[in-house]
């Protein structure tokens, strides 16, 4: 009879063997060692085969971290159908983005069929970016965000004190400073908590070995107090022994497993390319070349999912604002020699260069970049310590959802007067597959000074032209100023009724002041960064029906500007629409402002209200904040 995965592409139950072992008995039997590498190499071919689907998709995702730590994994398994009672039998993991582990034990379980796992990070699959509790079957916990997972997990100790808890981590996720304090909470307690670590020197951005010299993750394990067991990751009797070592050690212990990352995959082994996902065609020679024709034909024949819709008000052609604030700050360091750009300005990253932008500032001006690892406070503060006196600025730069691990950092550099130019990128949720944990939602938090002399400005351009104007205006500004960004391409916006650019040559930023991109009668939508040119289009097919609607591109998300809000606010309504979180973004402020000026429009604002549906454009949609959405909010209030 037929397995499961039979039409699988690899027939994983046909093929899997069921393990029980005793870390006990440190040592394999040659059965049971031939047993191990076997599912071993079955659930890596896996991982390469069905993270592949998210490359084939244009979804992106990650393969190198799930197929390097599947050797740990199998084990866990095997310690698991050993005692139900000894352990508690889930492989946490704080690193979230190898979420294909959590997918593959759940088809492994049979929670989800496999072949459901080829639509890994699609659109309303169910398989986001990371594992989040209550949306996939199977799934035992949500990982949040890199580097945030271990401290929970010593509550989940504290409360399964007979239990031996273990949690995946790896040389990366153990730079974040949360887990500094988790390993002196666990070894004060004397947790029952084991660690097992993929150390690979990868990063998204390079190796720690060269960016973060001196960094020694056993090092800094043991000086917390854990007891740190070495092994060679790729050879499994030594990798086993270690992980029995650290099982029957009384207390807090840490298996550091020294491996390449994605050893045995050509043209990847030890490379940051292999930290994000295994491209189509490198797939498909590695299914071939191991006889799983029928799934490297699987992999070919997907193709990416299209959102076809023709915006007006705005080009075809779409631009990376992301990539343009660090092109942007290359033309302001123009006027710079080497040794004053140097002497004057201090560019941070946190390993995300190539995502935020900042990698055309190392390129073209390294003197002023400095390659850190992924320690967002500490980073931030460096660079506002940089930036403490008139004459300099810190630049940082990171994804939005991670402003909300700095807000007590920027209160500490208000205090201390920095100049700090932050770029937050991937705000909102368009274009986010990672999902809800990764959604920057919350970056208004960072507007908490006191409203006497506070200088904390929010800026969220438009499009590529305004965000090179912003750039130019602010940088030499004092005190701290935020300037996001999304993931996704932006249009230009175009002039009503024409095809030149609104912010064309020779267009200089204003500061706190709102721009009317649309005049209208009927009542003002009042929105910014990337729902502007959504927006827009929602306009202008309202006035070619006749609804005199106007349309303010606020983007200083954090200041009145009084002409401003008196016009529109004198109108017959006002809708704020918006990406960010609708419990705490510009809308939640800008009633507010409307009252205490004795404006009293029709008021509604929309914003991201729901956990995401992963995929990329369809996350607008599933928002509600789609063009069509924003008629129908603007109808409402007619």
């Amino acid at each position: 009879m037929a397995s499961a995965t039979a039409d699988f592409g690899i027939d994983v139950f046909a093929k899997y063997k069921p393990i029980s072992l005793d870390p006990a008995n440190s040592k394999l039997s040659e059965q049971q060692k031939s047993d191990l590498l076997s599912n071993i190499s079955l659930l890596r071919d896996t991982i390469v085969y069905f993270t592949s689907s998210g490359a084939a998709r244009g979804v992106s995702g990650h393969t190198g971290g799930p197929y390097d730590t599947i050797p740990e994994v199998c084990i866990l398994e095997a310690f698991f159908q050993h005692s139900s009672e000894k352990y508690l039998p889930i492989v946490y993991d704080e690193s979230g983005h190898r979420v294909a582990t959590q997918y593959l034990l759940s088809a492994l379980h049979g929670h989800i069929p496999f072949e459901h796992l080829l639509h890994y990070r699609e659109a309303n699959s169910k398989l986001p970016g990371h594992p989040e509790l209550g949306l996939t079957p199977g799934i035992q916990f949500s990982s949040g965000r890199l580097g945030h997972l271990w401290s929970f997990v010593n509550g989940v100790c504290l409360a399964n004190p007979e239990k031996t808890v273990f949690m995946l981590g790896s040389d990366g996720s153990q730079q974040e400073g949360d887990d500094a304090e988790a390993a002196r909470l666990a070894v004060a307690q004397n947790l029952n908590i084991k660690l097992l670590i993929d150390d690979n020197d990868v990063t998204i951005a390079g190796h720690p070995s060269d960016y973060l010299k001196g960094y020694s993750l056993v090092s800094t394990l043991k000086g917390h107090g854990l007891t740190v067991f070495e092994a060679p990751g790729e050879d499994i009797e030594q990798l086993y022994a270690s992980i029995c070592r650290a099982v029957t050690h009384d207390g807090p212990a840490a298996v550091v497993a020294k491996r390449k990352m994605a050893p045995g995959i050509k043209d990847l082994e030890g490379t940051t390319h292999a930290h994000d996902v295994i491209p189509v065609k490198n797939a498909v020679a590695y299914l071939e070349e191991r006889g799983y024709n029928e799934a490297a034909a699987k992999i070919k024949a997907i193709t990416p999912n299209s959102l076809a819709y023709l915006y007006s008000g705005s080009t075809t052609e779409k631009f990376a604002n992301r990539v343009i604030f660090g092109e942007a700050v290359v033309t302001v360091l123009k006027a710079l020699s080497k040794e004053e750009a140097k002497k004057r300005v201090l560019v941070v990253d946190s390993d995300l260069e190539g995502s935020t932008g900042l990698s055309v500032i190392h390129k073209k001006r390294p003197e002023v970049f400095l390659s850190s690892g992924i320690m967002e406070r500490g980073n931030f503060s460096a660079a506002a310590g940089f930036g403490s006196t008139k004459d300099k600025v810190g630049i940082f730069s990171t994804f939005s959802a991670f402003c909300e691990m700095i807000i007590s950092e920027i209160t500490m550099a208000r205090l201390n007067l920095a100049n700090v130019l932050c770029h937050f990128s991937h705000s909102g949720v368009d274009e986010m597959a990672d999902n809800t944990c990764h959604f920057g939602l919350n970056t208004m938090f960072a507007d908490n000074g006191l409203i006497d002399a506070d200088t904390t400005r929010l800026y969220f351009p438009a499009d590529a032209n305004q965000m090179r104007a912003v750039v130019s205006k602010v940088f030499w500004d004092q005190g701290i100023r935020l300037v996001m960004s999304t993931r996704a391409k932006v249009p230009l916006i175009l002039k009503e009724n024409s095809q030149e650019p609104y912010y064309e040559e020779g267009y200089e930023f204003t500061p706190s002041k709102d721009e009317f991109l649309r005049v209208g009668t009927a009542g003002y939508v009042v929105t910014y960064g990337e729902m502007v040119y959504r927006s827009i289009d929602a306009v202008d097919r309202l006035r070619s029906e006749g609804v005199d609607v106007g349309l303010i591109n606020k983007s200083t998300l954090n200041v009145v500007d009084e002409d401003a809000i008196r016009k529109f606010g004198s109108s017959p309504f006002v809708l704020v629409v918006e990406s960010l979180n609708q419990k705490t973004g510009l809308g939640s402020k800008l009633g507010t402002w409307l009252l205490e000026r004795q404006l009293t429009p029709k008021y509604k604002y929309i914003g991201t209200t729901k956990e995401g549906c992963g995929g990329l454009g369809e996350q607008i949609f599933h928002q509600g904040l789609d063009p069509q959405s924003v008629i129908k909010a603007v109808r409402s209030l007619q």
